[in-house]
């Protein structure tokens, strides 16, 4: 069984499996909606390997972080649609 951890989405708490990316974490948690596009459209993950920067969201205050190339670690503050 793998180690959970714990980190912060717009204010709530959501668990997450040790080791898995933000990303992951983040779909399986539910979330869907990362940020919009230029034309307010939904964005999510697209290509799940840092290409698309459709994944991009805010991480401990620092914003543009590509969630699918950043491993989940415990206390992680996460802002989606920033």
């Amino acid at each position: 069984m793998a180690e959970k951890i714990s980190l912060l989405v717009n204010g709530g708490k959501i668990t997450a499996d040790a080791g898995v990316s933000l990303a992951a974490a983040l779909m399986n948690a539910g979330f869907v909606r990362f940020g919009t596009s230029v034309m307010a459209e939904p964005r999510g993950p697209l290509c799940g390997m840092g290409i698309c920067m459709a994944c991009r969201v805010q991480v401990n205050g620092q914003r543009g972080i590509r969630s699918c190339q950043t491993p989940v670690r415990e206390g992680m503050e996460v802002v989606l649609d920033a």
